[in-house]
C-alpha cells in the first residue's frame, strides 16, 4: 500500500469517527414533572387547552348541524301538513251573494296565519257558482266571490304580490246534481298554492 492511499484511507477513518461522535442525539422529553420547567409545562398546559377547544368546537359544529338538519326535516313536513290543509279548504256562500259567513272568516285567519308563518306561500283563489244564471254572470259573481276573499287575506296582514284570483263561475262543479245540496257545495272559494 502505497502512502498515498494509506493517508487517504486514514482521513476517511478519522473523518468517519468524527461523524459517529458529533451526531445529534434525539433527546426526549422529560417524563417526570419535576424535570420540566414552569415554561415548559405552561407551553404544554396551552397546547393542551388549544386542542381542547378546538376539539369542542367541532363537535358543537357537528351537534349544530345536525340540530339545522332536523329543523329543516320539520319545518319541510309542517309546510307540507299546511299546503295540505290550505288545499282542503273551502268557503261557501248563500245563492246570489259573496259576502264572507263566519265560518268562511273563521278559515281565512288560518289561511291568513299560515301565509305569514311560511312567507314564500303563494295562493290562487278560485272563485266557483252553481249552474244557475248566465255564464257571463256566474263567471262575474265567482270573481266577486274570490276577491272578497283576497282582500280580507289583506285585511289580515297578507301580502296582494302573494295571492292571485280566477273564476270559473260554473265551469267546475263540485257536486254535477242540480239540486239545493249539489248547488249550496258548488258555490265556493277554493285555493290552490303555488310552488
Amino acid at each position: 500500500m502505497n502512502k498515498k492511499t494509506f493517508t487517504v484511507l486514514l482521513v476517511l477513518a478519522f473523518a468517519l469517527i468524527l461523524s459517529f461522535g458529533c451526531a445529534k442525539k434525539e433527546v426526549a422529553p422529560p417524563t417526570d414533572p419535576q424535570e420540566i420547567s414552569a415554561e415548559e409545562r405552561a407551553r404544554l398546559a396551552e397546547e393542551e387547552r388549544r386542542r381542547e377547544l378546538e376539539r369542542q368546537a367541532l363537535e358543537e359544529k357537528r351537534l349544530q348541524e345536525e340540530r339545522m338538519a332536523r329543523e329543516r326535516e320539520m319545518d319541510q313536513k309542517q309546510y307540507q301538513d299546511v299546503v295540505d290543509e290550505i288545499l282542503a279548504s273551502r268557503i261557501h256562500f248563500d245563492f246570489d251573494s259573496y259576502e264572507l259567513k263566519p265560518e268562511a272568516r273563521s278559515s281565512l285567519q288560518k289561511i291568513a296565519e299560515h301565509m305569514k308563518r311560511f312567507n314564500n306561500l303563494r295562493l290562487v283563489i278560485e272563485g266557483h257558482c252553481d249552474e244557475r244564471g248566465t255564464a257571463e254572470y256566474n263567471l262575474a259573481l265567482g270573481e266577486r266571490r274570490a276577491r272578497a276573499a283576497y282582500e280580507f287575506l289583506i285585511l289580515l296582514g297578507v301580502e296582494s304580490a302573494r295571492m292571485q284570483i280566477i273564476s270559473y263561475g260554473e265551469e267546475r262543479p263540485l257536486d254535477p246534481r242540480s239540486n239545493e245540496t249539489a248547488w249550496a257545495l258548488n258555490r265556493r272559494a277554493e285555493f290552490k298554492v303555488l310552488q
